[in-house]
């Protein structure tokens, strides 16, 4: 019940591709082709821009890539807690507030997005996961919101058209590591993979995720 709420709520409003993006037909694409696009994927979706807010269970934000180490959790003793936007302690919304042209991100202050600041789904983890695990999760309509390949394009076409959080992760402004590439190349590639049939690296066959 869970799950079929949250892609309920994710595709309320279904986003179509930009007219000049040409979509690849089903099948036209290799395995090797579609792992290699893969391989790109999972180096934008395993960086801190991405990571850091695809986090598991214990709801804390991540501070990767922003010059103090790996693993380190956000500061100030920051928890977004089970509803994922800090209604428990503090919202997220209190310092990364929502904006009407977005991204705004400055030298050390919080970056702020169109969309209300919040956690992805802890169904969506991708912070301490392996490649294998997310391919799956990604290519899971359970655990990536009820989305084909060609709406998980889709979604990021949408989000990089109005300043969300995909768009910041490509364009963090200074002191933080975009997301490797550009969001057309990710959509790019989410399409190859897709064509290719949503291959994962490992033995051919699903990975499963462990809840």
């Amino acid at each position: 019940m869970r799950r079929l709420a949250l892609a309920c709520l994710l595709l309320l409003a279904a986003p179509a591709l930009a007219q000049d993006v040409v979509l690849p037909e089903a099948g036209s694409v290799s395995r090797e082709e579609g792992l290699a696009a893969f391989d790109r994927i999972h180096a934008v979706v395993s960086s801190p821009r991405c990571a850091n807010c695809h986090v598991g269970p214990d709801n804390i934000p991540r501070w990767d890539g922003l010059g103090l180490g790996e693993d380190v959790p956000h500061g100030m003793n920051v928890t977004a807690g089970d509803s994922r936007i800090g209604v428990e302690t503090l919202l997220c919304s209190t310092c990364h507030r929502t904006v009407e042209d977005g991204p705004i991100a400055e030298r050390g202050a919080p970056p702020h997005v169109t969309t209300d600041w919040r956690l992805a789904p802890v169904e969506m983890q991708w912070h301490g996961r392996t490649a294998e695990e997310i391919c799956a999760q990604l290519s899971d309509p359970d655990t990536n919101g009820g989305r084909d390949w060609i709406e998980l394009a889709e979604h990021l076409d949408e989000d990089g058209g109005h300043g969300g959080f995909i768009a910041f992760g490509f364009d963090p402004g200074p002191g933080r590591a975009p997301a490797p590439g550009t969001l057309q190349e990710h959509i790019d590639d989410m399409l190859t993979w897709g064509a290719a049939g949503q291959p994962c690296p490992g033995p051919v066959g699903a990975v499963a995720v462990e809840e």
